[in-house]
């Protein structure tokens, strides 16, 4: 067996470092988030004949009020992913190798279990649950044909996003890149075939998700069998254990959290939509959430690089390369979100009428997406601060900072602006939210670097 350990993590220049950790990951997170935009853009233009034309919007209506749902699956998925990812970077730089071989194990079959029950109770419920996210009688059968085929492949896509957080967290961004990749490039060749080819209708762009995402599967299995890896699947690592288990989910609870909130974020969005605005407001903000989270998706693939980097060093004590790394990536996400508040400002047309023809819902959302993006230069600083206590195991302020946002600012804000401002309000509720969660971010983080420069510095190494 190959003593392959990525050491490099401890000692190579923190700007190589990120470069080959963040590149990839942007690459593959930007490939993942162009993958829903494929399946968006499409989706916008199966007409009401379902062949390609003008749309009315019914079935982007339909593809957005899975959003919420599709964010429980993703929460679940999360919290698996990278709450094993991060606890292997950590044991890796503490190197305790036995270990991070048995969260691989324990995150194969959790991945199993977790997926296997969501699809369960969700087939079991799913028009009433459509129903509660806001679905009417022309959107609930386009919602319904989409969400069941994507909850009968549930446990491939738990399994696939889990899988490619591991392989970063094991030393090989660039084929966690390669397979995100692979399932785009799959996802877009097959779409146009089931939707269209097929008459398959949004069934078909579903069918085309799940099977990209098996291809991928596939090969990250053949990549985890490498007996040459000193992290590789192999007999004897399966058998869960409550302590991998616990540490697991200790640390994957903010993501988790954070993307459960999310579900009762885009309820509560989408209620407004459809109250001030009909279905066609809630297609439009399924279209501006798709372009948004592009940039996002940037961000979050900067996460990626830096949470092996920081995880690593910070297990391994070596707290300037672990300082170097949290300045040089927040700087690297305010170019990215910069860049999308230049792009929502100026030049929203350019994008939106990517998906849809429909001028009235093109209209709606451009306006949407100005509002969107009016303090998105302070919400790449926001981003990486949470990820890097994640990164670290201090999930607990993970976690706070990540409910603050959502439950004590946006949700609110849902609920008290739009009966005031009508749909304005739906949508200026989300840059109010960014706006106070960023003083709330920076304000832990100083709090944080003082609580280190204290005499009981070391006790704060406890959750790592």
């Amino acid at each position: 067996m190959s003593q392959y350990i990525p050491t490099e993590l401890g000692t190579r220049s923190i700007p190589q470092l990120l470069f080959r950790y963040a590149f990839p990951a942007i690459i593959a997170m930007t490939a993942a988030s162009l993958y829903n935009i494929v399946d968006s853009i499409f989706i916008g233009h199966i007409g009401p004949d379902g062949t390609w034309g003008e749309s009315d919007g019914m079935a982007m209506t339909g593809l957005a009020l899975t959003f919420p749902l599709m964010n429980i699956g993703a929460a679940l998925g999360a919290m698996v992913g990278v709450g094993a990812s991060t606890v292997i970077s950590v044991r890796l730089g503490q190197r305790e190798y036995k270990t991070a071989q048995h969260v691989l194990g324990n995150t194969v079959v959790l991945n199993l279990l977790l997926g296997s029950l969501f699809m369960v109770v969700c087939l079991a419920f799913l028009d009433p649950i459509l129903d509660i996210f806001g679905a009417s009688p022309a959107t609930l059968p386009y919602a319904r044909d989409y969400m069941t085929v994507i909850l009968l492949g549930n446990v491939i896509s738990h399994s696939y996003f889990g899988l490619n957080a591991v392989l970063r967290s094991a030393g090989h961004p660039e084929k966690a890149m390669q397979c995100t990749i692979l399932t785009v490039i799959v996802n877009a060749i097959l779409d146009p075939i089931f939707i269209f080819g097929l008459q398959m209708g949004i069934k078909g762009a579903a069918i085309a998700t799940i099977l990209a995402q098996l291809i991928s599967l596939i090969w990250q299995f053949r990549l985890l069998s490498n007996r040459q890896e000193m992290l590789h699947l192999h007999r004897g690592i399966y058998g869960l254990r409550f302590g991998i288990i616990r540490q697991i989910i200790a640390v994957g609870l903010s993501p988790f959290l954070m993307n459960l909130c999310a579900c009762l974020v885009v309820l509560l969005i989408n209620k407004g939509m459809k109250e001030y605005g009909g279905d066609t407001a809630i297609a439009a903000y399924g279209i501006v959430n798709r372009i948004v989270f592009l940039f996002l998706m940037m961000v979050m693939g900067l996460n990626q690089g830096m949470q092996p980097i920081v995880g690593y060093n910070w297990g391994a004590r070596q707290n300037r390369r672990v300082w170097q790394t949290l300045r040089l990536t927040i700087i690297s996400a305010e170019v990215v979100v910069c860049t999308g508040f230049v792009m929502g400002e100026f030049f929203p047309d350019v994008l939106t009428h990517l998906f849809t023809d429909n001028e009235h819902i093109v209209q709606m959302a451009d306006h949407g997406f100005r509002i969107d993006v009016m303090v998105f230069p302070i919400v790449g600083a926001q981003m990486v601060i949470g990820n890097f206590f994640q990164s670290i195991g201090h999930a607990g302020k993970s976690i706070f900072q990540s409910l603050t946002r959502q439950m004590l600012f946006l949700v609110p804000g849902l609920l008290l602006l739009p009966p005031r401002l009508g749909l304005d309000g739906v949508w200026l509720a989300i840059p109010i939210s960014d706006l106070c969660s960023f003083f709330v971010s920076i304000s832990m983080l100083l709090w944080f670097i003082r609580k280190l420069n204290s005499p009981s510095a070391e006790t704060e190494r406890e959750g790592a």
